[in-house]
C-alpha cells in the first residue's frame, strides 16, 4: 500500500507542474495577444513640420555668429602676431613674456572654441527642436490612446529590424499635426 500511495503522490505532483506550466503558457500568450506595437519615425516627423524651416534659418543665424566670433579671436591672433615679429627686439623681457603669453592664450582659446563649436550647435539646435518635440510627443499620445497601442518603438536610426507597415503611426501623427508629406 505505500508504493501505490508513493505513486500516487508522485502522479500529483507531475500534474501539477504540468498544470503550471500550461497556465504560464497560456498567461504569456493572452499577454502577447493583448499587446499592440506600434513604430514611429519621430526624426522624419520633425523634418516635415514648416517650422524646421525658422530652426534651420535660426541655425544658419547662431552659425554665423559663431563664425564672426571666430574670426574676430583669429584677427585678433594675427594682429597680436605681427606686432610680436614686429617688435620683438623692442621689448622688454617683461614685455617679450607677457606677449607670448598673452598669444598663447588666445591660440588656446581659438583651439578650444573650435572644438567647442560643433557642441554649441547641438546644444542650440536642441534648444530649439525641443518645442516641436513636445508637440510630435502629444500627438503620438492621442494616436496611441485612440488605437489602444501599448507600445511604440522608436523607427529612425536603423535602430529597427523590421515593423509593419500598418503599424507604423508616423502618418497618423503626421495627420493629427496637420501636417501634408511631402514626397
Amino acid at each position: 500500500m505505500p508504493l501505490l500511495l508513493y505513486i500516487c503522490e508522485n502522479q500529483n505532483q507531475i500534474m501539477k507542474k504540468y498544470l503550471l506550466v500550461l497556465s504560464f503558457a497560456l498567461l504569456s500568450i493572452s499577454a502577447f495577444a493583448q499587446s499592440k506595437v506600434g513604430t514611429i519615425d519621430a526624426d522624419y516627423i520633425l523634418n516635415q513640420m514648416p517650422e524646421m524651416v525658422q530652426v534651420n534659418e535660426a541655425l544658419k543665424s547662431y552659425n554665423t555668429d559663431l563664425q564672426k566670433d571666430l574670426e574676430s579671436n583669429v584677427t585678433n591672433y594675427e594682429t597680436l602676431v605681427k606686432d610680436y615679429q614686429a617688435n620683438n627686439e623692442t621689448f622688454s623681457e617683461e614685455d617679450r613674456k607677457a606677449k607670448e603669453s598673452e598669444i598663447i592664450n588666445l591660440e588656446n582659446d581659438i583651439k578650444s572654441f573650435r572644438q567647442k563649436a560643433g557642441v554649441m550647435m547641438q546644444m542650440k539646435r536642441n534648444e530649439l527642436t525641443q518645442p516641436l518635440y513636445e508637440k510630435i510627443n502629444e500627438a503620438m499620445l492621442e494616436v496611441i490612446a485612440e488605437e489602444n497601442y501599448t507600445q511604440i518603438l522608436h523607427s529612425g536610426g536603423n535602430a529597427l529590424a523590421f515593423s509593419s507597415q500598418e503599424y507604423d503611426i508616423t502618418l497618423k501623427v503626421l495627420n493629427k499635426l496637420g501636417i501634408e508629406v511631402k514626397e
